[in-house]
């Protein structure tokens, strides 16, 4: 296997510097690529459990993108992928999974919309969901932001995730959010903003819930090199037993250039959540990453995360950190290196749990 990988990556390498035509054209503003990501994963803790298992893991990810509407109002693609994972120790964890993805907008700068839906056959774990499993994943959601003056502008959607788990434990759910935020321009780069997000959360395992975030904030660009969106405010969950609580909210998404070919991009939230076996959760959590361009072909990047997760009886600390480094080898092969630390630290024996990961994957797109 570890052969047939590696006359994999070479051939992908040499066989697309060959080939001239990078597309289909398919008609007027439409094209199709052929896309593809051959990688290796050398994974120290499979199951994301207290009791370690390692492996190493090829994945073998062909797909297909047609994307429309170049240089028009109107624009979208459909992302279809089939990703398979095989395991040199664990073959019975070996899987075939497919996704799909179709995004659109529409953009005449005084009406902007979006519209995206995908279905996700996922295996993976998290600090939520452990011992790779099985789940499916619908999606769809639209977004709208209208200009009702010069300096005034309304913008309201609608999110819908369906999660089905394949494992017992594990409840599946409907997520359903809906926010409307109204924009008032005060300098001709920056907007205040007053909105409010309903969500609505029904699960199969635990209470279903509906939270209430009532927010202020501002977006654009807060000075030459600061840019991004940030609100503050009051969030609410109203549980299905009929108990209701408060927790001030925030979520912050910025990003400053600190060099022309860097920049730093960070945040934090503070919102409700419930885990897949039913847990209702409080969420605080922050984030930063680093990025910069070294030159044409090769680029840097680090990244930092926690989460602090309160539970009804204990709180979870989880923190994830990244490295990785990227090279264009050349118009239609991009490849990645990448390390991944893991690790959540719990009253609970069962809950803890850290995790090493080091990827290496050549991605196709032509």
């Amino acid at each position: 296997m570890k052969k047939l990988v590696h006359i994999a990556f070479t051939t992908l390498a040499l066989g697309t510097a060959s080939h001239a035509a990078p597309f289909l054209a398919i008609g007027d503003g439409a094209e199709l690529f052929v896309t593809g990501t051959l990688g290796v994963r050398s994974d120290d803790n499979i199951f994301a459990s207290n009791t370690a298992i390692s492996d190493t893991i090829f994945d073998i990810n062909p797909g297909v993108e047609v994307t429309f509407g170049k240089d028009a109002a109107l624009k979208g693609a459909l992302t279809l992928v089939d990703a398979f994972a095989n395991y040199s120790d664990n073959s019975n964890l070996n899987t075939n999974l497919f996704t799909g993805d179709f995004r659109a907008s529409y953009d005449d700068a005084k009406l902007k919309l979006k519209f995206n839906t995908g279905f996700h056959e996922l295996n993976q774990n998290s600090v939520d969901i452990r011992g790779l499993t099985r789940r499916d994943q619908f999606v769809v959601g639209t977004d709208a932001e209208v200009e009702i003056s010069q300096i005034t502008a309304i913008s309201a959607g609608v999110k819908f995730t369906h999660d089905n788990y394949k494992r017992t434990g594990y409840g599946d759910s409907d997520d359903l959010t809906v926010p409307v935020d109204v924009y008032y321009k005060i300098t001709p780069k920056v907007d205040l903003s007053a909105g409010y997000r309903y969500r609505s959360y029904e699960t199969t395992v635990g209470l279903d819930s509906t939270d209430h975030y009532f927010n202020v904030g501002a977006r654009g660009s807060f000075t030459p090199k600061l840019t991004g969106q940030f609100t503050a405010g009051i969030n609410t969950r109203e549980l299905s037993n009929g108990n209701d609580e408060t927790l001030p909210g925030f979520d912050a998404k910025l990003t400053y250039e600190l060099t022309p070919k860097t920049s730093l991009q960070f945040g934090g939230s503070n919102d409700y959540g419930t885990s897949p076996q039913g847990d209702q959760q409080k969420n605080l959590a922050f984030n930063a990453s680093v990025s910069t361009n070294v030159d044409d072909q090769w680029s840097l990047n680090a990244g930092l995360s926690s989460r602090s997760i309160e539970y009804a009886a204990r709180t979870d600390d989880f923190i994830e950190g990244n490295l990785g480094v990227n090279y264009i080898l050349n118009a239609y092969v991009k490849i990645a290196a990448t390390y991944t630390y893991r690790n959540n630290s719990s009253v609970l024996a069962s809950g803890e749990f850290s995790n090493n990961v080091f990827s290496l994957s050549a991605s196709l797109r032509y």
